[in-house]
């Protein structure tokens, strides 16, 4: 097994363990290099964190850095959950809770999830692409974890699902939510359901947290800075 450094983040893991679309993505530094940069204008020291798609957990350890921050991570396919878990067990110190599962808007219910080679494709999308296998998923009620746990920050990157789930879930009590937009997936009209939808929960889209795909929409009139035009580049 190898260890490897992604974004200051220790990832012990072998190169067969995930596929080799993947593994060049961690070695070469690009995996999820975005988020690992705008998560934190995100993040604020105190928050509660609820995390949808924890993936391998770089995320989620990024995270966890930010003075007494709180983290509750879910990751839907069992075998990137067990990464994670060895991930976050590594670079954090007791403050993320990882659990294998889903949480949806709604009642709970059972859904199919589909495991896909690359594990950043797996998900409840069956049209998405070829999968090498077919589970069933409990969900539990999003707005009743976010009650239970006094959530303030919702962090999500759910291959699609994110459109369900916002237009139709409360969300009371999260002042921000980081997101990974999949316009291939449901195109403009997708986001645009999203937006609108968010807008009547009282979000805003926040320039000051976004880059691309990845959006902030947040309830927040804190002040805050701008990314300068050097760091802009730096990224693009």
């Amino acid at each position: 097994m190898s260890t490897v450094t992604l974004h200051g983040i220790k990832i012990p893991l072998s190169p067969d363990e995930v596929s080799p679309v993947i593994w060049q993505a961690i070695v070469s530094g690009r995996y999820e290099a975005k988020e690992a940069k705008w998560v934190f204008k995100a993040v604020k020291s105190g928050d509660r964190v609820l995390e949808l798609g924890s993936g391998i957990g770089v995320i989620t350890s990024l995270m966890a850095t930010v003075v007494d921050v709180q983290i509750w991570a879910f990751e839907a396919n069992p075998s990137t959950a067990d990464l994670a878990r060895r991930v976050i067990d590594l670079n954090t110190t007791g403050n993320v809770s990882l659990s294998q599962g889903i949480l949806t808007a709604g009642a709970p219910a059972d859904h199919r999830f589909y495991v896909r080679k690359d594990l950043w494709m797996s998900s409840m999308d069956k049209d998405q692409g070829p999968y090498e296998r077919e589970i069933s998923l409990a969900s539990a009620n999003i707005d009743d974890f976010i009650a239970e746990h006094k959530i303030n920050v919702l962090v999500m990157d759910i291959e699609g699902a994110e459109r369900d789930l916002l237009q139709k879930a409360d969300l009371n009590g999260v002042e921000r939510i980081f997101l990974e937009l999949h316009d291939h997936l449901y195109g403009l009209a997708g986001i645009r359901d999203m937006t609108q939808a968010l807008a009547a929960k009282g979000y805003a889209y926040d320039p000051r947290g976004s880059y691309g795909p990845c959006v902030l929409f947040s309830k927040d009139e804190a002040i805050r800075e701008y990314e300068d035009d050097d760091a802009e580049t730096a990224i693009a």
